[in-house]
């Protein structure tokens, strides 16, 4: 049976996958990652956080915050004291990539969500609206623009929210004929077509020109993140164009700034002689003697992709890399060990927006991220990303820092 090998194999093509993977290619290891669907980047509003909230109280200072985390915690198994050099080092992969941020791991800033409130942010793509305070603006003047007829920005609804925070909210239509007519559907005006339609070129000056003819150059313009799908060249024209202050506002999903990054990793990790295996779902893992001797895919299920090292980042419930099952919730590919509640009634509890129990089951390693099954850790199997359990990333503001750092602990362990 022909077998195919790398270095490392990486299952999940999402940010921690293509980062650890990226790492490791960038010294000219032998790496592949199977990816099954597209990744959930293009939910990201273009910011990362690395800790937002401990015990509900919002966090400003994200690295002293961490050495105060349990120890189930993915950072602590990281290593808290490594923790700011891993996230320096995370920031400059992305600049590496093409992914310019600001923002530093020792002090947050905030960032404004798609539905105009503000939440603690450690990162945030350049050109993205942000502010250094909790819940107020840098500005008591802003101009809200929208194209006409765009759907994914309920602008009265942000509005609104900009408004409680301690600005003058000002709203104004634009309209760009060559990008908004040929929209034959409502269905057509979503935040990707748009940014597909107007790339670098004439329609981009149009949009220059509409928005310098609604606003002046002492105003300070908010407008939807519509512009940039494969790098962001577009939004520094678009910026250079406009007289006024001009800053971007994430959309509803799917996310033009998210889709963007995970664009420029996928490509970046394909030029530094990555495989990316797009499409494609890990079906099946053969082991012997405490190690993995193979995985098979959906499109590969007679030839084994076998490598030295593997790496699980397949993500959460949300992403299938774990399973709720009538008897529990699984690791479906090899197995693993998974912290979660045995009964399905204490997976929940009353709250529909309260700290659930289940948003914190993941699968169970040892102190350097490898797997555990049948509490025997698996020497050439390390999980990194939402797989991890130890922590709710929706409520404590950290899932993509913990994507990103205990992909770089990982990598720094396979090189």
């Amino acid at each position: 049976m022909n077998k195919t090998s790398f270095d490392t194999l990486i299952i999940g093509g999402g940010l921690s996958g293509l980062t650890c993977g990226v790492a490791l290619a960038k010294t000219g290891r032998r790496v592949a990652i199977v990816s099954a669907a597209p990744s959930a980047l293009q939910l990201n509003g273009g910011a990362m956080e690395l800790l937002g909230y401990v015990d509900g109280q919002e966090v400003a200072h994200p690295l002293e915050a961490i050495a105060s985390l349990p120890q189930e915690h993915p950072y602590q198994k990281v290593g808290a004291d490594r923790c700011g050099a891993l996230a320096d080092e995370a920031k400059q992969l992305l600049a590496d990539t093409g992914i310019y941020t600001t923002g530093t791991a020792t002090q947050n800033h905030w960032r404004i969500t798609p539905l105009g409130v503000t939440k603690p942010a450690w990162l945030s793509l350049r050109g993205m609206a942000t502010s250094d305070a909790p819940n107020r603006l840098p500005w008591k003047r802003v101009t809200l623009l929208n194209l006409q007829g765009f759907i994914d920005f309920p602008i009265q609804f942000v509005a609104h929210n900009l408004s409680q925070l301690g600005c003058e909210v000002i709203i104004r239509d634009i309209m760009v004929e060559r990008i908004c007519q040929p929209r034959r559907t409502a269905a057509e005006m979503r935040a990707a077509n748009l940014a597909r339609t107007i790339g670098a070129g004439s329609k981009l000056q149009e949009l220059a020109d509409a928005i310098n003819k609604a606003s002046t150059a002492n105003e300070v313009v908010l407008l939807p993140a519509i512009t940039g799908m494969e790098d962001d060249y577009p939004v520094m024209q678009l910026r250079r164009r406009v007289a006024a202050s001009l800053h971007f506002l994430a959309t509803m999903p799917p996310s033009v700034p998210g889709t963007r990054m995970a664009t420029m990793l996928r490509h970046y990790f394909k030029m530094l002689g990555g495989t990316y295996l797009a499409g494609d779902t890990a079906c099946r893992a053969e082991m012997a003697d405490g190690r993995v001797t193979g995985v098979y895919t959906a499109k590969s299920l007679s030839t084994p992709l076998v490598a030295t090292h593997y790496v699980l980042a397949s993500g959460s419930l949300m992403s299938q890399g774990l399973i709720a099952t009538a008897d529990g919730i699984i690791e479906p590919l090899f197995g693993l060990d998974v912290d979660a509640p045995a009964e399905r009634e204490k997976w929940s509890h009353y709250g529909l927006m309260g700290d659930q129990p289940f948003m914190h089951s993941g699968v169970i390693t040892d102190s350097t991220l490898h797997a555990m099954k049948d509490n025997k850790a698996i020497e050439n199997l390390q999980c990194i990303g939402s797989v991890l359990s130890g922590h709710n990333p929706l409520t404590m503001g950290d899932g993509t820092g913990v994507d990103l750092l205990t992909a770089f602990a990982v990598a720094h362990d396979i090189i």
